[in-house]
C-alpha cells in the first residue's frame, strides 16, 4: 500500500471511529494529523518525508472528490477527459487532444466510476454495460464496460465549461460574428424555432445553451435530455432527463415520454438536447401545436440537418407519411445553425440558413443560406 492509500485508509478509519463523538474532528484536521504522524515516523527513520501540501490535496481528492481524476476536473483548460485503460489517458485542451501520464490503477478507476455514479442513481452492470450520467458539476459521464469493450472500462467525461453560456462569450471567442449573433438573438426573442447542427465536438450544446439564454425572461422553457447537459440561466426553466429501467425492467422514462409530458407543463418553448430517433416525430407534433423549439442534431451541413430531420420521424412507424414530415419541418423550423470544429481546435459557426420548401423540388426542403463563412474565415451575410 502506497503512502496516499495508507493515509486515506487511516483518515477513513478515524472519521468512522469518531462519528459518534461530540468532539469529532474535521476531515482536514485528521488529514493534517496523519501527515504529521507519517513525517514524524520518517524523521525517526521509518519511512520517507512527504510534501505536506501536495499529499494533503491528493488525499482530499481521494476522500471527497474523484481521486486522481480530480486535478483534471479542476483544471479549467481541460474540456474533455477520456480513458481507454489505466495507462492510456487523454485530455482535450482548446479542442486539441493530447495523451497525458497519469498514475492510476484499475481498482482506483473502478472506485472512481462507482463514486461518480452514486449521486446520479444510474446503474452499470452486466445487464446495463454502458451508462450516461451527469456529475455534480454538470459534466457528462459516459462509461462502457467489458465485454462490450475489450479489457478495460472506456470512460469519457465531457466537462461542463464555466463562462461558455452566452452569445457574447462566443462572439469574443471568434466563434460567431457580431452581426450574426445579433440576428440569432433577435430571432430567439421573437420565438423562432432553431436547429443547431454539427459533428461531434463541434460545440452544438454550447451554442444551443447560449441561444436559449437569450430568450425573454418571461418565457417558460422545458428541456428534455437523455442526461442533463444544458444549463439555461433563465428564471422559468424546468429540466428533465431520461431514466434507465430498473433491474426488473420497469420504470424507464424515454425521450418521447418526456416530450409528451413537456406539452402538459405550459411551455413557451420546448428544448430537446439532441434529436436522433423517433422522438423527432413527437417534437414535430409539439411544434405543429404552435410552440417554438430549440434542439441539436448530428449533421455535416445545414442541408444534411434538414434532410435528417425529415427522415428520423419515419423511425416511429410505417404509418408516418414522408410528405407530412417534410411539410411539418418546413413549417416548424425557422433557422438552422451549422457549426464545426476546425483542425486548430477552434469551434465556429459556419452557416446560418432558413428552410425553403419546394424551391428546387416540389416535395423537398432546401437550406437557403443567410450567413456563411467565406474564404477569409469571416461569417458574413449573403
Amino acid at each position: 500500500m502506497n503512502t496516499i492509500a495508507t493515509i486515506v485508509a487511516r483518515v477513513r478509519a478515524g472519521v468512522k471511529g469518531e462519528s459518534q463523538s461530540a468532539d469529532s474532528q474535521h476531515p482536514r484536521d485528521l488529514i493534517q494529523a496523519e501527515i504529521a504522524w507519517h513525517n514524524q515516523r520518517a524523521l525517526a527513520g521509518k519511512g520517507q518525508l512527504i510534501n505536506e501540501a501536495i499529499v494533503r490535496e491528493e488525499v482530499l481528492a481521494e476522500l471527497t472528490g474523484f481521486g486522481a481524476l480530480q486535478p483534471l476536473l479542476d483544471d479549467p483548460s481541460i474540456e474533455e477527459i477520456w480513458i481507454n485503460s489505466p495507462d492510456s489517458v487523454f485530455v482535450a485542451r482548446a479542442g486539441i487532444p493530447e495523451r497525458i501520464a497519469l498514475l492510476i490503477t484499475h481498482q482506483q478507476l473502478d472506485e472512481i466510476v462507482e463514486r461518480m455514479l452514486r449521486s446520479s442513481g444510474r446503474r452499470l452492470d452486466a445487464t446495463t454495460p454502458f451508462v450516461d450520467a451527469s456529475l455534480p458539476d454538470g459534466s457528462r459521464l459516459h462509461v462502457v464496460i467489458p465485454d462490450i469493450v475489450r479489457s478495460h472500462k472506456s470512460i469519457n467525461i465531457r466537462k461542463f465549461m464555466q463562462g461558455s453560456k452566452s452569445l457574447e462569450y462566443l462572439q469574443n471567442q471568434g466563434s460567431i460574428s457580431a452581426e450574426a449573433a445579433e440576428y440569432l438573438r433577435s430571432a430567439i426573442r421573437q420565438g423562432a424555432s432553431v436547429l443547431v447542427a454539427g459533428a461531434t465536438q463541434a460545440g452544438k450544446t454550447t451554442l444551443l445553451n447560449a441561444l436559449l439564454n437569450e430568450a425573454p425572461e418571461s418565457a417558460r422553457q422545458i428541456s428534455c435530455e437523455e442526461t442533463f447537459e444544458l444549463t439555461i440561466s433563465r428564471p422559468d426553466v424546468v429540466a428533465m432527463q431520461c431514466r434507465q429501467p430498473s433491474i426488473e425492467g420497469t420504470g424507464e422514462v424515454t425521450l418521447r415520454q418526456l416530450i409528451r409530458e413537456a406539452m402538459r407543463m405550459r411551455p413557451d418553448r420546448i428544448v430537446i438536447g439532441e434529436v436522433r430517433g423517433a422522438e423527432c416525430l413527437d417534437l414535430l407534433i409539439a411544434l405543429n401545436a404552435g410552440l417554438p423549439a430549440g434542439c441539436t442534431v448530428h449533421a455535416n451541413s445545414a442541408q444534411d440537418a434538414l434532410d435528417k430531420l425529415c427522415t428520423l420521424p419515419l423511425l416511429a412507424g410505417g404509418n408516418i407519411s414522408r410528405d407530412f414530415v417534410v411539410q411539418a419541418v418546413a413549417r416548424c423550423i425557422d433557422l438552422v445553425v451549422f457549426c464545426a470544429l476546425g483542425a486548430d481546435g477552434k469551434r465556429s459557426v459556419i452557416e446560418i440558413a432558413r428552410p425553403v420548401y419546394g424551391s428546387s423540388n416540389a416535395s423537398e426542403i432546401t437550406a437557403e443560406a443567410i450567413f456563411v463563412r467565406d474564404d477569409r474565415g469571416e461569417l458574413t451575410r449573403c
